[in-house]
């Protein structure tokens, strides 16, 4: 954590912020003002339940749109599993750090959390990559990818409390929410002179 942190909040405060129609922005606004005062209560809640707050994104200005809806990256350290901006989700850009003591740890934290919508796993050691993905309750997961959402023709969506209804969007899923199964069985016997045939049919 203190090798990486450093890192995080360098690159955290180079993200350029602007319009979204500028194609060099690295993020652009968030939808509504309602959504500013829902992303910055929870950055306030953080502090007030003693979280590390390292970078502050509330109440961030964009040249030219001092009346647009931007919230600055936040960062957060020392977060732990009974605050508000651990067991929920937040939706803005704000990441809080937790720290555990082994690789068994951080799966076993994941996993106890009621939602499960994305994660990721950083590393350069292809059996950490292999375990972490056969280990973890999540719906979509990332290895090297900062933002496990897949293509289309894959299911989208979380586990646990991040799934909505009974099935994912798009990909296979997302078909079978808008159709109904049909299984017809057939059968033409060469000789049909025999009678009728009431025994399971069998490849012969």
């Amino acid at each position: 954590g203190e090798r990486l942190l450093p890192m995080l909040t360098e690159r955290a405060r180079q993200l350029k912020i602007d319009n979204g129609m500028n194609p060099e922005a690295e993020m652009g606004p968030v939808i509504t003002r309602e959504a500013v005062q829902r992303i910055e209560s929870y950055i306030a809640s953080g502090v007030e339940q003693g979280a590390k707050l390292i970078l502050d994104g509330r109440n961030h200005k964009v040249a030219g749109h001092e009346g647009g809806y931007f919230v600055g990256g936040t960062l957060f350290d020392h977060v732990t599993p009974e605050m508000k901006i651990y067991q929920e989700e937040i939706f803005g850009p704000v990441l809080s750090c937790t720290r555990v003591a082994s690789f068994d740890d951080a799966v076993d934290l994941i996993n106890r959390h009621q939602f499960g919508n994305g994660v990721s796993c950083f590393t350069s050691d292809g059996g950490v990559a292999r375990e972490f993905g056969r280990r973890i309750q999540v719906g979509m997961v990332g290895i090297n990818v900062p933002i496990p959402v897949p293509m289309a023709w894959h299911g989208f969506g979380g586990w646990k409390s991040s799934l909505f209804g009974d099935t994912h969007a798009y990909g296979e899923e997302g078909v079978r929410f808008y159709t109904r199964q049909k299984s017809i069985m057939q059968r033409w016997p060469n000789n049909i002179k025999k009678g009728a045939d009431f025994a399971m049919p069998t490849a012969h």
